[in-house]
């Protein structure tokens, strides 16, 4: 009896696993995407329920990310703060609305530090207590405990450094 394996063989499995982890990957990358807009809908959804428009779900979630800090713009996106490319138009949209203080530093006259004002803060808090609630079914009603998260972001912690180290090393 012939065992060996033919190298059309040993290529046809190839290809197949590679068309695997392609469609996995596709599928993880929609996704992703698709979380985050979700995610989007359910603060705007919070917001529409309180009868608040006068901020939305993105700058909602960006006072939420900033809470009790002093930081500046380009902090925001460095710490993964903010998603979206137009940071300073909703930093300063959210100052003209008056959830955002502004103030140029002393040290460096170039760098504006932003804080949350009483309203910012408000906001930030109804986002709080919306994910307070989440936390507190999640696990009943989705069906999502702690073990599951922990190999969740163990494997998204993955992803990100896979995607920084191809930015990183050029791979």
């Amino acid at each position: 009896m012939n065992t060996k394996i033919k190298p059309q063989a040993v290529s046809n499995f190839r290809d197949q696993q590679d068309q695997d982890i392609r469609d996995l990957y596709m599928e993880s990358l929609h996704l992703v995407e698709r979380l985050h807009r979700r995610l989007l809908d359910v603060i705007k959804d919070e917001f529409d329920r309180q009868g608040r428009s006068d901020v939305n779900a993105i700058q909602a979630l960006l006072l939420f990310n900033i809470g009790n800090s002093e930081l500046t713009a380009g902090e925001l996106r460095s710490r993964g703060y903010y998603l979206g490319s137009n940071v300073s138009y909703n930093v300063k949209k959210l100052v003209d609305l008056g959830f955002i203080n502004h103030q140029r530093s002393r040290i460096d006259r170039r760098s504006v530090r932003i804080s949350l004002t009483e309203t910012g803060t408000e906001v930030a808090e109804t986002v709080a207590k919306l994910y307070e609630r989440h936390i507190a079914s999640i696990d009943k009603v989705g069906g999502i405990g702690t073990d599951e998260f922990t190999q969740m972001n163990k494997l998204l912690q993955r992803l990100d450094r896979f995607w920084n180290d191809q930015i990183l090393y050029r791979l």
